[in-house]
C-alpha cells in the first residue's frame, strides 16, 4: 500500500468502525457513520455559521484552534443563564459535551479543526443574532 500526503484543507478524514480510516469529500449528512476530521480555514462568521447553533446528539466534539483566535460559545442549558465563553488561541483545544448547543465567532481569520461523530448533527438558527 502507497501512503500518500492527506491536504487537510481539501477533504475530510473519516474514521469508521472496524479501524478503517479514509479520506474523502467533508459531509455535514446527519446519517454519515464513523467519526470525522475536519479541518478549515475560516475568514468570516459565515465560515463557521457563527448565526447559528449546532449540536451533535451522539458524540462529544473536540474544537480546536490550529492558527488564529476564536470564542467557542456554549447555549445555556436553562433560560437566564449566560452563554459560556471559551476563548481559544493557536494550538488550544476545548471538548464540547455530548447535545449541548454551541457556536464559534472568530476574534481574526483562523485555521480550525474540528472532530466528532456527525450522525444526528443539526443546526438551528440564533434569534438573537
Amino acid at each position: 500500500m502507497t501512503v500518500t500526503p492527506i491536504e487537510l484543507f481539501a477533504s475530510a478524514i473519516h474514521l469508521r468502525q472496524g479501524g478503517t480510516i479514509q479520506t474523502g469529500k467533508r459531509t455535514t449528512d446527519p446519517e454519515q457513520d464513523g467519526w470525522q476530521v475536519t479541518t478549515f480555514h475560516a475568514k468570516t462568521g459565515a465560515d463557521v455559521h457563527a448565526d447559528h447553533w449546532e449540536v451533535h446528539p451522539e458524540a462529544e466534539e473536540v474544537v480546536s484552534c490550529l492558527i488564529g483566535k476564536i470564542r467557542l460559545y456554549l447555549r445555556p442549558e436553562r433560560p437566564g443563564q449566560e452563554e459560556e465563553e471559551i476563548r481559544l488561541t493557536a494550538g488550544t483545544a476545548a471538548i464540547v459535551p455530548r447535545g449541548r448547543w454551541h457556536r464559534i465567532e472568530l476574534d481574526i481569520p483562523s485555521s480550525i479543526m474540528a472532530v466528532t461523530l456527525p450522525r444526528g448533527s443539526r443546526l438551528e438558527k440564533r434569534t438573537e443574532a
